[in-house]
């Protein structure tokens, strides 16, 4: 008797499971990536073998270039209360409006004095204005009163010690650069981290 052949089917695989994984992999990683912000001016920095991890929180970061310095803090809160502390300084009022556009941005670079009339302008104005840099000298003390009052305003709002860590060109003249350290060591700020490039290690 002649065996009866059973027709061969291909097999067919439901993708459907794979695809909702793979979606739900990418919105995850897109909601919990932080895009990294242009620097204000470019900066070359510079290489080092070693690397250690900073943390999210508590970082004030200074920017050198083009001997032009400038300030960034990480926390969003502590932006707000620094930016009420120096202005009281300069007896400066800052309306809510302003606030909330100094609290977006990422880093700041100009004399106080300024920075009423900055915030006051549309977006496109702001991007387009080239920032002079916070003044570093010790007569004016601004560099010097911004990172007082943001290590201040972290030490009441968090009850934590603000962590400094400085972003200089590696092309960039000593005397600016030397100013920020000197800043800093008169506010007894002798530790602080230096934002470098991975390179490899020397064979």
């Amino acid at each position: 008797m002649p065996r009866v052949k059973v027709a061969r089917k291909s097999t067919a695989t439901d993708m459907t499971a794979m695809c909702d994984v793979a979606f739900l992999l990418l919105t995850f990683f897109i909601l919990t990536s932080k895009f990294k912000t242009p620097d204000p001016v470019p900066v070359d920095i510079p290489g080092y073998t070693k690397t250690v991890q900073l943390p999210e929180e508590h970082i004030a970061t200074l920017t050198i270039g083009q001997s032009k310095v400038f300030f960034g803090i990480t926390d969003i809160p502590l932006r707000k209360v620094t930016l009420e502390n120096v202005g009281a300084l300069y007896s400066i009022k800052f309306t809510k409006e302003e606030e909330d556009i100094f609290v977006g941005l990422p880093e700041f670079g100009m004399p106080i004095q300024n920075l009423k009339t900055y915030l006051d302008w549309d977006v496109e104005k702001r991007k387009a204005y080239q920032q002079p840099g916070i003044p570093t000298d010790s007569a004016s003390a601004q560099l010097f009163n911004w990172i007082r009052e943001a290590r201040k305003a972290d030490a009441s709002l968090n009850n934590a010690q603000l962590r400094i860590t400085i972003k200089g060109d590696s092309k960039q003249e000593y005397p600016t650069i030397k100013e920020v350290i000197n800043t800093l060591q008169r506010q007894k700020v002798n530790k602080f981290s230096l934002i470098t490039a991975l390179k490899a290690a020397p064979k």
